[in-house]
C-alpha cells in the first residue's frame, strides 16, 4: 500500500497557547503505518498575541501563512489547503482538518487511518472529541433526526462513538480526515462559506456524492465547547443592531445562508432562509433574550 502523506490543515487567531498545545500533540503521534508523513499548513488570521511567531520558533517545520483578521475559519482552511497543494510539495494522500483548540490523543491519527481502512474507499472519517473532564462528547459527526422532507430536516444529533465506525450525514469540522480521492470529487470548503456552515455543507455534499462519512469508533482527542458569545442575542441592542449582527460573517450572512438553504433544505428552503432573521428581530423587539438570560 502507498504510504500515507497527510497534509494537516489548521487556522488560528489569538489562541497561541492552544495552538501550540495542538501542534505539540500532533508531534507526539505514534503507531502510524510505516512511511506515514505529516506536513502542517497553518493560516494565522492576524493574531495579535504572537501566535505566528511562536509557532515559527517552536515548530519551524510548520508552513505558516499570515493573513488579515478578515479571514475566518472556512476561508482560512481553504487557503491552508491551497498551501498544501503547492507544486514544490509532494502530493498528499489525505487532508486532515484540525482545529487549533483540539488536543489529539497520541494515537489519534493512527485511529483515523485505521478507521478509513475499514470503510469503502474513499470515505471521510470524522474524529469524535470529548470534553477535557471526559464527561461528554463535544464535537463529532451529525445525523439527521427527521426525514429530508420534514420541515425540521435540518435538525442533526451528535453521533456518539460506539466501538465501531458509525455512519453520519454531516459533521463538525474539528477533526476530519479527507482522502485524496474524496477531495478530488468534492474540492475545498466552498468559498461561499467564509466562516461557518462550510463543514456541514461539505459533509452533506459528500453524502450526496455517494462518499461514505463515518465517525471513529472512539474519541481521538479533547476539545471543550467554545462558550457562545451573545452576538445578536445581546440584551438591549435593538432590532437594527441585532439584525446587523446576525447577518454578519460571524453568524448567518445572507448570501451564504441562502446558498446553504438552497442547496440542502428544499422544499423548506424559503422558510429556513427567513426564520433566523425573523426570530432575531422578534427577540430584540420583545426583549425575549432578556428573559432567556435570567
Amino acid at each position: 500500500m502507498e504510504a500515507a502523506r497527510i497534509a494537516v490543515l489548521m487556522t488560528s487567531h489569538n489562541r497561541r497557547e492552544k495552538t501550540l498545545t495542538a501542534l505539540a500533540a500532533l508531534r507526539r503521534q505514534r503507531g502510524l503505518p510505516p512511511g506515514t508523513a505529516l506536513s502542517v499548513h497553518l493560516v494565522d488570521a492576524g493574531s495579535s498575541d504572537g501566535t505566528a511567531r511562536a509557532v515559527a520558533e517552536r515548530f519551524p517545520d510548520v508552513d505558516v501563512t499570515t493573513v488579515g483578521t478578515d479571514v475566518f475559519w472556512g476561508e482560512g482552511m481553504r487557503l491552508a489547503g491551497h498551501s498544501s497543494d503547492r507544486p514544490d510539495l509532494p502530493p498528499c494522500t489525505h487532508r486532515l482538518w484540525l482545529n487549533d483548540d483540539v488536543t489529539l490523543d497520541d494515537d489519534a491519527v493512527a485511529e483515523l487511518l485505521a478507521t478509513a481502512d475499514r470503510l469503502p474507499a474513499p470515505a471521510v472519517v470524522v474524529g469524535a472529541v470529548r470534553a477535557s473532564d471526559g464527561s461528554r462528547t463535544t464535537y463529532s459527526g451529525r445525523r439527521r433526526t427527521r426525514p429530508r422532507w420534514h420541515p425540521r430536516s435540518h435538525d442533526f444529533a451528535l453521533v456518539e462513538p460506539t466501538g465501531r465506525p458509525e455512519p453520519c450525514d454531516t459533521f463538525n469540522g474539528n477533526v476530519v480526515l479527507v482522502p485524496r480521492a474524496a477531495y478530488d470529487r468534492l474540492g475545498d470548503i466552498d468559498r461561499r462559506f467564509r466562516h461557518s456552515m462550510g463543514d456541514y455543507d461539505y459533509g452533506l455534499r459528500a453524502r450526496r456524492a455517494g462518499i461514505p462519512v463515518h465517525v471513529t469508533p472512539r474519541h481521538v482527542g479533547v476539545c471543550d465547547t467554545n462558550p457562545p458569545g451573545t452576538g445578536s442575542r445581546e440584551p438591549g441592542i435593538g432590532v437594527r443592531e441585532a439584525l446587523r449582527r446576525v447577518t454578519s460573517r460571524r453568524e448567518l450572512p445572507l448570501a451564504a445562508w441562502w446558498s446553504y438553504c438552497n442547496r440542502h433544505l428544499w422544499p423548506w428552503a424559503p422558510v429556513w432562509m427567513v426564520s433566523p432573521y425573523l426570530l432575531t428581530a422578534a427577540r430584540a423587539l420583545t426583549g425575549g433574550h432578556d428573559r432567556a438570560e435570567r
